[in-house]
């Protein structure tokens, strides 16, 4: 998440207490066999309860060191390609302008390269072996490497640069020899930004709250913005989640409830669009806010279609949405909130899914029950309705409508006692039924004010984060749920794995690794209490046994993320995020930072972010 935004993430101030309080102490365990003594009593993943999705080994390759250089590195024998950094055109059939290193493009010309900071993203094939198209999340822009003044000057050219260089970039790709390229131009290339053109749908749709000015009818937001993680639907759509959409807007002096509840802060956070652009000045447009933090869908593979947020699965700064089906075919899209004492959710829908791919289902995410987790202190936990007109969520209890349920949904879930957890990040679904989430950190676990520990979140200022999972009591529509943890992370002496700290990435391949990544924030990295697990990496986990294996390390000050496989398994592709990004969180209006150079190691570059493709040298399965 950008750095820039870190206060962002405290505005949770709901009463109600935590579960099970078991004391300000702190744990800071790698592996899931040294959890027993500390968290006895509590159920812990050590004893391999799941069977996987094979009996053989899963772990083949030799992991690798911490590192703390500027490079990119994989195990031995397999190789890592950049494929497509930020400034690159994405092969737009009538538009293709190259990457300047001194940051002169044009906002027009951004309008056509890949956006900056990829995030989250999706491989979906296409016809013929060895084809197919990716969509990748740009989470959030950088003044300072986007301009070549930073924010020294200001004006509506810069802020329409900035709307450029955030969304979603869709590109065609082929198999090249053992790599992988771009294809340019392509007739499915795509860019999509703060101001492309799309619709709400759902039960939210055209309510009062969605109503501005320029949209009377609460119909057709504008643009999208803050793309984090992501989701593929079985239907082969791509599923592009709003984070930290809120420090994009300029809040009046004195915020109401429902402001402060989502973090809007009086001026805003310094990134100015408000300036040139009016929709982002929230004492103007107070609604305006309200239509973004939603799940977006897109079909990838038509450039044509209009992308929909889906107001059935809630307005929260969510960070994925996972999606698995249950036995009767229906939809099931499993998230986290990415901010400290946010939530875990759950949609499932009403109807199942049709045969004819994206058109068959172009309302299926519109009707549904979305839900936010409660995990209980004795290994058990509910999924809690957030239905208008049940327990709290009345008018008399202040929602006076469904569609304020889901405008309002972080004050529905305070109102039913949803577990605040440790900024819940990515989720993935395991071939042997078990639903994992990254909670990344929180060290504000515990402090005076702030809620203390509890079963789920079991560690007073949680630096090093931890790995929670459940598996549903039945099918993936159930309510309830048994859960333990996976791994607390932190502990350089692990036996039964490397190290690592912040987990924030998680895919789960066919095969039943789960692969994690890490976002250790700039000012962490090689500082306690995690100074010895090296840059942000990328890690493969054997679920049964516990054993974590390091596979990738970063650049330096990068957070890996996004990773997606072609469906042979043969080649990966991952993101690395933010490289160089500068310690002191502090933010980006100076001249690019020169921390890093990676992947060009110009002397007169600038670091990008960018996608590389990861292949074993010959030809096998990543991973064994």
């Amino acid at each position: 998440m950008p750095k820039d935004f870190s206060t962002m993430e405290d505005s949770n101030p709901s009463s109600h207490p935590s579960i099970h309080d078991l004391g300000r102490r702190t744990v800071l365990r790698g592996g899931v066999a040294a959890l027993l003594a500390p968290l006895a009593g509590l159920p812990i993943a050590g004893c391999a309860t799941g069977s996987g999705a094979s009996d053989g080994p899963l772990l083949g390759f030799q992991g690798i060191a911490p590192s703390f250089a500027d490079r990119l590195i994989v195990p031995p024998g397999y190789t890592a390609q950049v494929l497509a950094a930020w400034g690159d055109p994405v092969g737009l059939p009538d538009r293709a302008p190259a990457f300047r290193f001194d940051a002169s493009n044009t906002s027009q010309d951004q309008e056509a390269q890949m956006g900056m900071h990829h995030d989250g993203m999706q491989f979906y094939a296409l016809p013929g072996e060895g084809r197919g198209l990716l969509a990748v999340n740009h989470e959030y822009h950088d003044d300072g490497l986007l301009h070549p003044d930073g924010q020294r000057t200001w004006s509506a050219e810069k802020v329409r640069k900035a709307q450029a260089a955030v969304g979603v970039s869709v590109i065609e790709i082929v198999r090249s020899g053992p790599g992988w390229m771009m294809v340019r131009p392509s007739p499915r290339a795509r860019r999509i930004t703060a101001r492309t053109p799309m619709y709400f749908s759902g039960p939210a749709a055209g309510h009062p709250l969605l109503r501005t000015a320029a949209d009377p009818q609460g119909l057709s937001p504008v643009g999208t913005l803050a793309n984090c993680a992501s989701g593929k639907t079985p239907w082969g759509t791509y599923l592009t989640c709003e984070e930290n959409f809120i420090g994009y807007f300029r809040g009046p002096q004195q915020p109401d409830a429902h402001q402060r509840r989502y973090g809007l802060q009086p001026g805003g956070y310094g990134l100015r669009w408000h300036e040139h652009d009016e929709r982002f000045d929230a004492t103007r447009h107070p609604n305006e806010p309200h239509r973004f933090g939603w799940v977006v869908e897109i079909d990838p593979y038509d450039p044509t279609s209009v992308p929909v947020k889906r107001t059935a699965l809630g307005r929260v700064a969510r960070e994925g949405a996972t999606v698995t089906l249950t036995k009767d075919g229906r939809a099931v899209v499993y998230s986290g909130e990415d901010a400290r004492f946010e939530y875990i959710y759950k949609f499932v829908s009403r109807d199942a899914m049709r045969p004819g791919g994206a058109r068959a289902n172009a309302d299926l995410l519109d009707h549904g029950t979305l839900y936010v987790a409660r995990f209980d202190a004795d290994g058990r936990g509910h999924w809690l309705p957030l239905v208008h007109g049940q327990g709290p969520l009345t008018p008399q209890g202040g929602f006076a409508d469904p569609g304020q349920v889901l405008v309002r949904t972080r004050e529905a879930c305070d109102a039913l006692g949803g577990t605040r957890m440790d900024r819940p990040e990515w989720t993935a679904v395991h071939p042997d039924g078990w639903v994992y989430c990254t909670l990344t950190n929180n060290t504000q676990r515990g402090e005076p004010g702030r809620p203390g520990v509890d079963a789920a979140n079991p560690r007073a200022r949680n630096a090093a984060g931890h790995i929670i999972r459940w598996k549903e009591d039945g099918d993936f529509d159930a309510t309830s749920f048994t859960w333990n943890h996976f791994v607390l992370a932190g502990d350089p002496t692990n036996r039964s794995g490397d190290s690592f700290g912040c987990p924030d990435g998680l895919m789960a391949d066919t095969r039943g690794v789960l692969w994690i990544q890490t976002d250790l924030s700039a000012s962490g990295i090689g500082r306690p209490p995690l100074e010895r697990v090296g840059n942000n990496a990328m890690l493969a986990a054997d679920t049964r046994t516990g054993e974590i294996r390091r596979f990738l390390v970063g650049p330096v000050n990068a957070e890996i993320t996004g990773a997606t496989m072609a469906p042979d398994g043969r080649t990966m592709f991952v993101n690395i995020q933010h490289p160089g990004e500068d310690r002191s969180d502090v933010s980006d209006t100076d001249n690019p930072r020169r921390l890093s150079n990676w992947p060009d190691f110009r002397a007169n570059g600038r670091p990008r972010s960018a996608t590389v493709v990861i292949h074993k040298n010959d030809g096998g399965l990543i991973g064994t």
